[in-house]
């Protein structure tokens, strides 16, 4: 059945032990993110078997679902938790990132009646605008959040190139490295992690100008895409067919590349624009918005062209392709981070592991 994602685990494996031998040499754990296949279990124990040994994940029943499958890791839980899941986040994972004192408090009050401690990293703002306390506030809400009997700080993190965009650098690292100093003085213990971002960061392992201190990262885009979309590049030594991506051809004709009549907008709001190239051979393929991003799929035939979506249907220019395609046969893409999001998550793309 189509549309299907074809999923290669082994190939994941490669990206996750390269990336995890990059890390190595300047002491950084890494914490193998599997959000963008939610929480996957064969993806997971490849990263596992990888030698990678703490996963993360934004969705609390995706960290429930690999526990219960007997995935061997520590489980962090990286979205800032809501408090309805609370119970079950202590009940499930090992460290969980915080980032108000209200919830500390919250978290403190069910490990305390479940005889537990909860182990937490407070997030901070270095800049991104995302989650986590404005850097200049850190250290006297942070030193707040160690009060509580049943909750361990067991470090500090900041996330970039999310929301805003900023991007990973020396200066806002050694904001954090500072903001860690105090905090170390003022409880007279190390922090045991200094989580200094995600994907975007690694160019300061690859370049060396990563500050002595920084110990972990979040890494997902790069060991399941192969790619770093903030920094607009493909991963040194990195795979990117290792998830796939095949639709099939439900209408195969020849139209001309302008619509005829007044265009208003599409079922997105949206007004399209288009350069007239005459006639083309277009194919239409039965995926669209719900499932994928067009903008992130890309042919694995370099000469077909992404047209447009609607929520059903995804439009393909075919030719400029030196292979001839018939109606009912499948075209297959990688694709971007945010399209493969959308496609794991749809119940309408089949997925199947591939060895």
């Amino acid at each position: 059945m189509y549309p299907v994602l074809h999923i290669y685990p082994d190939k994941i494996k490669h990206n996750a032990k390269n990336l995890k031998k990059l890390c190595d040499k300047k002491d950084v754990k890494i914490t193998g993110v599997t959000k963008v296949v939610s929480g996957n279990l064969d993806v997971a124990k490849a990263m596992v078997d990888a030698g990678i040994t703490s996963l993360g994940d934004s969705r609390i029943q995706n960290i429930i679902n690999m526990k219960k499958n007997d995935i061997d890791a520590e489980f962090m839980l990286l979205r800032i938790p809501m408090k309805s899941e609370l119970e079950l986040v202590v009940d499930y994972v090992d460290i969980v990132m915080v980032s108000e004192l209200k919830t500390v408090e919250w978290l403190n009050d069910i490990a305390k009646e479940k005889n537990k401690v909860q182990d937490i990293i407070y997030m901070v703002d270095v800049g991104d605008l995302r989650e986590g306390v404005w850097y200049e506030n850190a250290v006297d809400e942070i030193i707040c959040a160690q009060k509580y009997s049943n909750i361990f700080l067991k470090g500090i993190g900041t996330n970039l190139g999310c929301f805003g965009g900023v991007l990973p650098s020396i200066d806002n690292m050694n904001i954090l490295l500072e903001i860690r100093n105090e905090i170390e003085e003022i409880l007279n213990r190390k922090l045991e992690i200094i989580s200094g971002g995600n994907t975007a960061a690694l160019p300061l392992i690859e370049n060396g100008t990563l500050p002595k201190g920084i110990n972990h990262f979040r890494l997902g885009e790069s060991i399941i895409c192969g790619t770093d979309v903030t920094n607009d590049r493909i991963v040194p030594g990195n795979r990117q067919d290792t998830v796939i991506l095949e639709a099939q051809i439900i209408e195969l004709k020849e139209k001309p590349s302008v619509p005829m009549g007044e265009i208003g907008f599409d079922a997105f709001g949206r007004k399209p624009v288009f350069e007239d190239k005459g006639k083309r051979l277009k194919a239409i393929l039965a995926i669209g918005e719900q499932d994928i991003s067009p903008d992130g799929l890309i042919p694995l035939d370099n000469k077909i062209e992404v047209l447009h979506s609607s929520s059903d249907h995804t439009i393909v220019d075919l030719t400029d392709s030196d292979n001839i395609y018939n109606l009912g046969d499948t075209i297959q893409f990688k694709m971007s981070y945010g399209c493969l999001l959308k496609a794991i998550t749809s119940k309408y793309v089949e997925k199947t592991i591939e060895k």
